[in-house]
């Protein structure tokens, strides 16, 4: 792998961590993280309560870039891989879910946004 990927790699997975310890802190617990499936991949699956958050995690130098740093696609793909990963786990069949982003930039605090997307409105 090159360097400038390897370096791209580890600040993802920084990021990850970061973010999943900002969802402890607030409450979540953090079933899975780096969730890779045929059909897409998931940065963090969350539960709080009865609720499972599909994250998507984004760093970059402002947060509103981070923020709109997921295409359609990419939700796209990311819904494919809840939807793959929900139907593996019969015990959260009556569980609602969502599709949340958090981004970070630094020098802030994480900003979590919930429901950041939902499947036919974009």
């Amino acid at each position: 792998m090159p360097a400038k990927r390897q370096i791209a790699e580890a600040r993802g997975r920084a990021a990850e961590r970061r973010a999943a310890l900002w969802l402890r802190l607030k409450g979540y617990s953090i079933l899975a993280m780096r969730v890779k499936l045929p059909v897409g991949e998931i940065d963090l699956v969350a539960r709080k309560g009865r609720l499972i958050a599909f994250v998507e995690v984004k760093a970059r130098a402002r947060r509103d870039d981070a923020l709109g740093a997921v295409s359609v696609q990419s939700w796209q793909r990311i819904a494919r891989a809840a939807e793959a990963w929900m139907g593996q786990r019969p015990k959260f069949a009556d569980y609602g879910w969502r599709y949340d982003i958090v981004a970070l930039a630094p020098g802030r605090l994480p900003y979590h946004l919930k429901d950041a997307w939902r499947p036919g409105l974009a």
